[in-house]
């Protein structure tokens, strides 16, 4: 006689996600790589065009504090005008819960039939999930628009990210001329090190290649350093 020995049930082990909500992802990554880029750009603009010295300091500082506030400014306003049309959006399917709450649900059901359950089940889910007022708007605010109605983005968040990102990134191309540097030379290293380290880091958050994430950035960065260098250059010439 044989004995199957049964395995003792274990709940699978879902693995965790990372946020990819909150507002600050992006605008971080975007206001580090403009500050940085942006940054030595102008640097780059002003050497080419009058040389190193106190120009190209004063230079990298207003770039620096405009830019930064820019950023902050921007990202603030577009997040902000985004929440608030998220936020009429959820109050316009508030009221139509109230004011209608049998074509509501039916809509629900019509939406999970389209999903592919049957039509007994998807009215006897759209059922469930409408008996509580709170969750029905829930359910209704993510399939039809998109959104988690409680973890809508942060516009403070997001434009502190920005201003803080934009303004490290700034520094790193002006740090050489504020201990006297006469040329480009150290701010292009440091600007392609931290170039190719920002892409990098942003590839492995984003589970992408992280040496691909590190080019790319490097090509542009590099890329709008050159024309700008080109063209401060070419008009430092064409004045003297």
């Amino acid at each position: 006689m044989t004995i199957e020995l049964v395995k003792p049930y274990s709940p699978e082990k879902h693995h965790s996600h990372r946020d990819v909500t909150g507002g600050w992802l992006r605008p971080a990554v975007f206001g580090a790589m403009d500050g940085l880029v942006s940054n030595f750009a102008l640097i780059a603009g002003v050497v080419g065009a009058a040389g190193a010295g106190r120009g190209a300091v004063l230079a990298g500082f207003a770039g620096l504090i405009a830019g930064a506030c820019s950023m902050a400014a921007g990202e603030y306003t577009s997040v902000k005008s985004q929440t608030e049309l998220m936020r009429a959006e959820i109050a316009a399917e508030r009221r139509e819960l109230a004011r209608n709450p049998e074509g509501e649900q039916a809509e629900l059901a019509a939406l999970y039939r389209e999903r592919g359950l049957d039509a007994e089940l998807a009215r006897r889910v759209a059922e469930g999930l409408s008996a509580d007022p709170e969750q029905a708007l829930r359910v209704h605010v993510r399939e039809e628009l998109g959104v988690d109605p409680d973890d809508l983005p942060s516009p403070r968040l997001a434009a502190a990210s920005s201003f803080g990102a934009f303004a490290v990134g700034a520094l790193v191309p002006l740090v050489p001329f504020l201990f006297g540097a006469s040329g480009l030379a150290l701010a292009l290293v440091l600007s392609v090190l931290a170039l190719f380290g920002f892409g990098a880091v942003v590839a492995r958050m984003t589970a992408r290649p992280w040496w691909l994430g590190g080019l790319r950035q490097l090509v542009l960065g590099v890329g709008a350093a050159a024309v700008t260098f080109g063209l401060g250059h070419l008009l430092g010439v064409a004045v003297s």
